[in-house]
C-alpha cells in the first residue's frame, strides 16, 4: 500500500489505537472531548522529534514511536502527573510507505499498553523533508500539586533521579563511536538513547521544584534556577553514573572535561529536583543558594561551562 493516504492511515492504523478512548470520538471528528476530573488538574506537554536531529535515519520506527511518547512522558513525570492520553501529528515523506507507518503504529500500540495511554486524535500529513513526529501528552495531578520549576528554595538540596550522561554516550554509540568500550557496553548505551525510561515511578510529593533532564543536567538545572530566581550549585563528582559511563570516564585523559560532557549531553530523561530532604530514589548533587544561575564544580573547584546543554537551532 505504497500509495496509502492519510485516511487509510487513520482508518487502518490509528483508529484501532483509539478504540478504548471514548474521548477520541472514534477519530471520526476533528476534535476530542475531554471530561473534567474533580479534584485534579490536567497537565499538558508537547514535544516533537525530527529525523536526523532527535533520532537517526535508519532507527527502527517502532522505537522512534515509543521514544516520542516517552520523551513526553518524561515531562509528565517531572510534574508528578499520571499519564492519561495523547494527540499525535506525523509528517511522512513519500519515500516512507505503508510498512513504515505500520511499524510506527505498532510502537505506539506497545507503549500505550505499557503506560496506560489513550490516543485522542491528531493529524497526519505529507512532507518533502525528513520525517517529523509530534505528540501532545495529557496527564492528571491532584489539584494544586503539580511540581513546577519555580519552587526551589535557598538551602534545599539539588538531586538527580538516576544516571547522567547515558543519553549522550548512547547517541555516540548509536553513531558507531565509543570504540574504547566493549560491544555489550556500546549496545546497552545505544539502547538507552533509542528507548529511554520515563521516571513515572518517582515520588515527587516532597519536591519543591523539578525538571526532566532532556537537554542536559546543567541546562535543565539552569531552568529551575531561572524560574526560581536562585542559584543551583552542582558538584559533578557526586552525579550518579551508570557502570558503562563509569568505565568510559576512567578511560578519559581529562576527567573534568569528561564529566562536563556527561552533564551537558542531554537525552537522559531523568529528573533533577530540589527538596528540603533527600527524595526517595534520588542522589544529592548540590545545593540551592542565593544568586542566579548554575555553578558547577568538581571536588569544590569551580568549572567553566562553555555550553550548558543542547539548544535547538544550534544543531549544526
Amino acid at each position: 500500500m505504497a500509495g496509502a493516504d492519510e485516511f487509510d492511515v487513520i482508518a487502518r492504523l490509528l483508529r484501532p489505537l483509539a478504540k478504548d478512548a471514548p474521548e477520541s470520538l472514534n477519530l471520526m471528528d476533528d476534535a476530542a472531548l475531554i471530561p473534567s476530573r474533580p479534584g485534579f488538574d490536567l497537565v499538558i506537554t508537547k514535544d516533537a522529534m525530527v529525523e536526523g536531529v532527535h533520532f537517526l535515519t535508519g532507527d527502527p520506527l517502532d522505537l522512534v514511536a515509543r521514544k516520542l511518547l516517552r520523551v513526553n512522558l518524561s515531562d509528565l513525570a517531572a510534574k508528578g502527573a499520571a499519564p492519561y492520553g495523547y494527540f499525535l501529528a506525523c509528517a511522512w515523506p513519500a519515500s516512507r510507505g505503508w510498512e513504515a507507518r505500520e511499524a510506527f503504529a505498532a510502537g505506539l500500540a506497545k507503549d500505550q499498553q505499557t503506560f496506560g495511554l489513550k490516543l485522542f486524535g491528531g493529524d497526519t500529513v505529507s512532507t518533502s523533508g525528513p520525517m517529523v513526529f509530534s505528540a501532545t501528552l495529557l496527564g492528571w495531578v491532584e489539584s494544586g500539586r503539580m511540581v513546577q520549576r519555580s519552587g526551589a528554595k535557598a538551602g534545599h538540596l539539588v538531586q538527580a533521579s538516576g544516571p547522567i550522561g547515558d543519553g549522550w554516550l548512547g547517541l555516540e554509540a548509536a553513531r558507531g563511536g565509543l570504540a574504547i568500550l566493549s560491544e555489550p557496553d556500546r549496545s546497552r548505551l545505544a539502547a538507552r538513547y533509542r528507548l529511554p525510561e520515563p521516571r513515572l515511578d518517582l515520588d515527587l510529593s516532597g519536591a519543591s521544584a523539578a525538571a526532566d533532564i532532556s537537554d542536559g543536567l546543567i541546562a535543565d538545572a539552569g531552568r529551575i534556577a531561572e524560574a526560581s530566581g536562585l542559584t543551583l550549585e552542582l558538584e559533578l563528582s557526586q552525579i550518579p553514573l551508570s557502570v558503562e559511563a563509569t568505565t568510559w570516564l576512567a578511560l578519559q585523559p581529562d576527567p573534568a572535561a569528561a564529566l562536563v560532557a556527561l552533564a551537558t549531553g542531554g537525552d537522559d530523561y531523568q529528573v533533577v529536583a530540589t527538596a528540603a530532604q533527600v527524595l526517595p530514589g534520588f542522589t544529592v548533587i548540590g545545593r540551592v543558594t542565593e544568586g542566579q544561575g548554575v555553578r558547577a564544580q568538581l571536588d569544590g573547584r569551580p568549572l567553566t561551562i562553555a555550553r550548558a546543554g543542547y539548544r535547538h537551532g544550534n544543531e549544526a
